[in-house]
């Protein structure tokens, strides 16, 4: 019996000294082996090429909410309106129509996302979706080098095609026509690339510029796939007639976040800058 445990006993002992040579070479090796360096993740939101959109540039385009104040004062009131309905439904995609050309509307998305931003919190991604007639870089008096169109066939990167405005505020822009808009923002491929777009910047919250709803078709097969819109009519040229259908129109397509009167010369004081809403 003493030297069946005697026997035992050597074999646990070789073993273990097995053991601790095998883990001491291992130790020696991992020491001499380079740790891989894991590379964070790029923040391309923050990658963005930046631009700067200066105050002569805003007075004269009528960009009044880059900063606050009275003039800014009815933006900031349809924008907190705007991100509480949008929060408490759970929406991240607005797009903003009008019945005809010369409402207003880009001035309104533009004026709307500026106020947005101003809220350090909130990361806000503006598209011109417009593409028969293009003319938010014109308000931002930027022509980019790559137009948001090229991206959304494919034919260009996405990181090129968007440009940033301070910290929390990008644009996607077009410096010329699309052709044949409406079957590009009709498109699958189209759908594919907006959900990669935000799947990459993670905006907040999105801004469509879209064209006006009685010249073109765009608006009725793309708005299905935007969470809410907002309706712009222009006191001296859109009537009730136009209001009407195109609110019902909007109603049939998403939800109707409200309409704008815009253009209003007789509003009083208290409703802001040369527009009133309802």
């Amino acid at each position: 019996m003493e030297r069946l445990e005697a026997a035992l006993e050597k074999a646990r002992q070789e073993r273990q000294n097995v053991q601790t040579a095998d883990f001491a070479q291992k130790t020696k090796k991992a020491k001499q082996s380079p740790v891989r360096q894991v590379e964070p993740a790029v923040d391309r939101w923050a990658a963005l090429k930046e631009i700067r959109v200066s105050n002569r540039i805003a007075r004269r385009n009528r960009i009044t909410t880059m900063t606050q104040g009275r003039d800014s004062a009815a933006y900031d009131l349809l924008r907190t309106r705007t991100l509480r309905t949008m929060k408490e439904n759970g929406w991240k995609t607005l797009a903003v129509t009008s019945p005809n050309k010369t409402c207003g509307k880009t001035t309104v998305s533009a004026n709307l996302a500026f106020s947005m931003a101003r809220q350090e919190d909130l990361r806000v991604l503006v598209m011109d979706l417009d593409l028969r007639r293009p003319a938010m870089h014109r308000l931002l008096n930027h022509r980019p080098d790559i137009s948001l169109h090229e991206t959304l066939t494919g034919q260009k990167d996405m990181d090129g095609a968007f440009l940033r405005v301070g910290r929390n505020l990008a644009f996607g822009l077009n410096k010329a026509p699309a052709p044949n808009p409406s079957e590009l923002l009709q498109s699958p491929r189209t759908r594919a690339q907006l959900d990669e777009i935000q799947q990459v910047f993670q905006p907040d919250v999105t801004i469509f510029d879209m064209p006006p709803m009685l010249v073109s078709d765009e608006n009725f097969g793309f708005l299905p796939a935007v969470d809410c819109g907002l309706l712009i009519s222009a006191a001296d040229s859109t009537t009730i007639a136009q209001l009407d259908v195109c609110e019902k129109e909007l109603a049939d397509l998403t939800n109707v976040l409200g309409v704008v009167l815009n253009k209003c010369r007789y509003s009083d004081n208290d409703t802001g800058y040369d527009y009133d809403y309802y």
